[in-house]
């Protein structure tokens, strides 16, 4: 079946990575590489980063939950800190975004699919002009369940009105697109923009590169 829609990512792929802030806290501590990643996917769906992404916790109870996980893994690291520190780095990138706007152009679906959490301010007016770029936009602290959760993906091929054979996805975390790849969409992982949208344009057959 021909592709009708590409499903990005966001932080990662459409967004700065919040794993760079991750790998700055652990090397500004001494800790190991990929510590608190390690906790997060340890602590598996009953886990606080788990939780805040399904929009069980607000920032404030997932930091003392999380608190107490890094310190349980003999560390001290302030959650809210981090937190705060992710949020400030997560920036657009600006050739994925063009690259959004050029896929749309040429007549495919567009949707957002997201690992997020519940902010403690209303969103603001930058956001919401940001979520227009897209044709779909799920949230996983919105819709009660996270990646790499297979209902989550339902969710968004739904909102699309295409079946899995007809959509690409883009992610920068391998276990977030085993879900999708083992649905039937076609899947690419992001190391680098340049080299997802030189895949991306392989798959579409369109140029999304100046």
């Amino acid at each position: 079946m021909p592709v009708k829609a590409v499903i990005f990512d966001l932080g990662g792929v459409i967004l700065h990575s919040p794993m760079t802030v991750f790998a700055a806290f652990e090397q500004e501590r001494g800790l190991p590489r990929n510590f608190l990643n390690r906790i997060i996917v340890e602590s598996g769906p009953d886990g606080a980063w788990t939780r805040l992404e399904r929009g069980e916790l607000t920032l404030e109870e997932f930091s003392v939950a999380f608190d107490r996980e890094i310190a349980a893994a003999g560390a001290d690291i302030s959650s809210r800190e981090l937190m705060d520190a992710v949020n400030d780095a997560s920036g657009v990138r600006p050739e994925m975004l063009a690259a959004v706007r050029r896929i749309r152009k040429a007549g495919f679906k567009v949707a957002a699919l997201t690992n997020n959490w519940l902010m403690d301010e209303p969103s603001s007016d930058e956001m919401d002009k940001f979520k227009t770029e897209f044709d779909v936009f799920v949230e996983s602290s919105k819709e009660g369940v996270a990646k790499p959760d297979p209902k989550i993906y339902e969710i968004v091929l739904a909102r699309l009105g295409v079946p899995a054979e007809e959509a690409v996805f883009l992610d920068d975390i391998g276990r977030n697109l085993k879900p999708a790849r083992q649905m039937g969409m076609t899947t690419i992982k992001v190391a680098s923009s340049d080299a997802a949208l030189a895949e991306l344009e392989t798959v579409l057959g369109i140029r999304l590169r100046d």
